[in-house]
C-alpha cells in the first residue's frame, strides 16, 4: 500500500483515478478547495485549503508519499492563455513547493505533449516550466504528456482518427502525429497507476506512445 496525495482529485481523471487506488489498497489523500469535499469519491481523506498556497497544506503531506498533480484548467483552448500561467502552473509551484518541503517521495504530473504547435503553444509552455520547475526543486518525478484524452464528455476528436492514420503513415508528418496522438483515459489511469506503483519502470517521462503501452490498471 502506498500513500497518495493528489491535487485535482474532483476532476475527470482525479476522480476515476482516487477510486482505482482506493480499490487497489491504497490510501489517498486529497486537496481541495473548501465546499468541494462532495465531489471526491467515498474512502478519500480530505484536506480543504489553498492549493496555490503552499504553506496553507504542506504539514497536511505525508513524508515519503506519492504526489499526484492533477489540477488544472478544465477544457484547454487558445483562449484560455492566461489561466494556464495563473493555474496549472501557479498550483505547480505551490504542489512541487510543499511535496519538497514535506519529504514526497515520488512526483507525478500530468503535463502535456511537448511536440511544438501553433494552437496551444502556451499550454505547452505553461507545463514546461511546471516541468523545469519540478526538475530544479530535485524532486524524484515522472511526468505524463498526453495529448487528448478521450472518455466521457471528450470523445469529438475520434473523428479525426482516419485523419491521424493518414499522418501517421506519411513520413513528412510520421512524428508529429504519433506525438500528438488521442489516447483514452482508461490508457490515462493504467499510467498514472504504473507511475505512482513502479515508478522505477516509468522513468522519468511518459509520452502518448509510453501512455498507450502501460499495462491495463483495474
Amino acid at each position: 500500500m502506498k500513500t497518495i496525495f493528489i491535487t485535482g482529485g474532483t476532476g475527470y481523471i482525479g476522480t476515476r483515478l482516487i477510486g482505482l487506488l482506493l480499490g487497489r489498497g491504497h490510501r489517498v489523500i486529497a486537496l481541495v478547495r473548501p465546499g468541494s469535499e462532495q465531489k471526491l469519491p467515498a474512502g478519500a481523506e480530505v484536506i480543504c485549503s489553498n492549493p496555490f498556497k503552499a504553506d496553507s497544506f504542506e504539514s497536511s503531506v505525508p513524508a515519503g508519499c506519492t504526489f499526484v498533480q492533477l489540477l488544472g484548467v478544465p477544457h484547454p483552448s487558445p483562449r484560455k492563455r492566461d489561466l494556464f500561467y495563473s493555474i496549472d502552473l501557479a498550483s505547480l509551484k505551490a504542489s512541487a513547493d510543499a511535496a519538497f518541503h514535506a519529504g514526497a517521495a515520488h512526483f507525478v504530473y500530468v503535463s502535456v505533449a511537448q511536440e511544438p504547435t501553433n494552437i496551444m503553444k502556451d499550454y505547452q509552455a505553461a507545463r514546461a516550466a511546471g516541468e523545469q520547475y519540478v526538475i530544479d526543486k530535485g524532486l524524484s518525478h515522472t511526468f505524463i504528456r498526453p495529448w487528448y484524452v478521450l472518455g466521457p464528455g471528450h470523445w469529438w476528436p475520434i473523428l479525426f482518427l482516419p485523419l491521424y492514420t493518414v499522418l501517421r503513415w506519411l513520413p513528412a508528418t510520421r512524428q508529429k502525429a504519433t506525438a500528438l496522438g488521442l489516447v483514452t483515459i482508461r490508457q490515462m489511469l493504467s499510467a498514472l497507476v504504473s507511475a505512482i506503483e513502479y515508478p522505477e519502470r516509468t522513468g522519468d517521462i511518459m509520452d502518448v506512445e509510453a501512455i498507450k503501452t502501460q499495462k491495463k490498471a483495474g
